[in-house]
Order: C-alpha cells, then structure tokens, then sequence
C-alpha cells in the first residue's frame, strides 16, 4: 500500500510539472519571436513525452497488478522460498536458483502467462528489472490474447 501511495503522490507532482512547463511552453510561443516560438515549441514536448511515459507505466502497473490478483486468487502466486541476509536483502545464490526454477517452468510452457508472470518475479528478485519488464509485458499479452513480439522473449 505505501508503494501505491508513494506512486501517486510523485505521479500528482509529476503532472503539476507538466502543467508548469507546458504554461511556460506557451507562454514562450506567446511572444512571437522566431527564437521563443521554436524554444516554445520544443518546451511543449517535453510534457507531452512525460505525459506518455506516465500513463504507459501507470497502464503497466495497472495490468501487473491485474495479473497478480488473478493469480493471487487461483493460488498460484509464488511462494517466496529466497534466502535472505541479516539485512534483509535477498541473498544471490538462492535469487538465481529461484531463477532457474523459474526458467525452466517457462520453457516448458511458453504460452502460459502464469509462468511468464512468475518469471517476471524471479527476475525482479535476481535484481535484472530490464528482463523482468520484458517478461512482464509478456506475461500481460499472453493474458489477454494479444500478439507477443518475436524480440520480447526475456
């Protein structure tokens, strides 16, 4: 709940940005100068590109967390099985064995978003948040029936 929250609260300061950008985008584009407008102009962009990048990734979050309720209510969510330090960080070994086990339940059954989403776990857990998009964005189209990209294996 306090990673929703914190999600939200900087989403909201995002958006005020963008708005205050965007205001001085026009603003710019208001003097009327060849230089403002083109400054302007170029400052309009900047919003919109977040603007984008905030809604993709808060569609992204939306559609993880959709999976894992399905997948918290027909008991198949991993079982958190990683070895830990004093700390409280995940220890290495056990986050690559976690991995291979992982691996191998989604070679054996590529078109199960399941074993996709759980692959997703296992890298996040192995600290490669790159791949465990990837799979992730995966496991989401699997699930809804759409078309997987040839280069989206992760």
């Amino acid at each position: 709940m306090r990673a929703k929250i914190t999600y939200f609260v900087l989403a909201a300061v995002l958006v005020v940005y963008f708005v205050l950008v965007g205001d001085r985008g026009v603003l710019l584009i208001q003097q009327g100068t060849p230089v403002t407008i083109a400054y302007g102009a170029a400052v309009l962009v900047l919003p919109l590109i977040g603007g984008w990048f905030l809604w993709q990734t808060t569609q992204f979050a939306r559609n993880a967390d959709r999976l894992a309720r399905e997948l918290d209510a027909e008991g198949g969510l991993p079982v958190d099985e990683l070895v830990r330090t004093p700390s409280g960080r995940i220890d290495r070994d056990s986050a690559d064995a976690v991995f291979a086990k992982r691996r191998a339940e989604t070679e054996a059954s590529p078109e199960d978003w399941r074993s996709w989403f759980r692959l997703a776990i296992a890298y996040h857990d192995a600290r490669d948040t790159a791949r465990a998009r990837k799979a992730m964005q995966r496991a989401i189209a699997l699930h809804d029936g759409k078309p997987v990209r040839a280069g989206n294996n992760a």
